[in-house]
């Protein structure tokens, strides 16, 4: 009785789990070309972009002070800083009218919109290190079940067709997974640095501000 009950279950759950594979193999083969493209634009990121920013953060702090919002301007557009660090600078200065608990809230948005932009990046090369051996290993085990049954039918062909499947579906997922780790380790570390120069950055242009007003109140007083 309970056997009868178990064998449309079991004969359901195997058509599922075969229907599976197809999806599984399209996905690691996306995730595989998906790296492709990352992998050149970690390259052309690294010899390109980074190549040509060079700026001490320390020098540029110093170059900050006693400017106006005009001079700070040209400090930063004539700065080897990144385009996205410049734009967020600028918009910050642009806003340097505003009092000072507001502008220190804009600078904290700006900020926290850069690392989300950096990290809607790595999220997308992290699910590829996380879903990669999981759908490598689930393209794996599908095939063994008939290489299983041809084994014990005496059907060698089938059984090396299975075997080739799973192994080739194991060393795809791994290796998307183990190239997608990489290129987020590498893009983390950048962009940390990336931020905590732009925090920096944004600090000093803050305190700069701050100083120009408490110079403009005591010329007001007459001190």
């Amino acid at each position: 009785m309970i056997v009868s009950m178990l064998t449309p279950l079991k004969d359901t759950m195997h058509a599922i789990s075969s229907g599976l594979l197809l999806p599984a193999v399209i996905v690691l083969l996306l995730f595989i070309a998906y790296v492709v493209i990352e992998s050149g634009g970690v390259l052309a990121e690294a010899l390109l972009e980074r190549r040509r920013a060079k700026v001490k953060v320390s020098e540029l702090i110093d170059a900050f002070q006693g400017k106006d919002a005009g001079e700070l301007m040209d400090e930063i557009a004539g700065s080897g800083l990144f385009r996205r660090q410049k734009e967020a600078l600028a918009e910050l200065i642009k806003h340097g009218n505003l009092p000072a608990a507001s502008l220190q809230a804009l600078a904290r948005r700006l900020l926290a919109h850069e690392e989300l932009h950096y990290n809607r990046i790595t999220n997308r090369t992290d699910l590829v290190a996380r879903l990669g051996p999981m759908l490598g290993l689930m393209a794996t085990l599908i095939p063994l079940g008939p290489g299983m049954i041809a084994l014990g039918q005496g059907d060698t062909k089938t059984l090396a067709d299975s075997l080739l499947t799973a192994f080739d579906a194991t060393v795809a997922g791994l290796a998307a997974a183990g190239v997608a780790f990489a290129i987020s380790r590498l893009r983390k570390r950048w962009y940390e640095d990336y931020l905590s120069s732009l925090e920096a950055l944004m600090e000093s242009i803050l305190e700069v501000f701050a100083h120009g007003r408490g110079a403009e109140k005591s010329e007001a007083r007459g001190d």
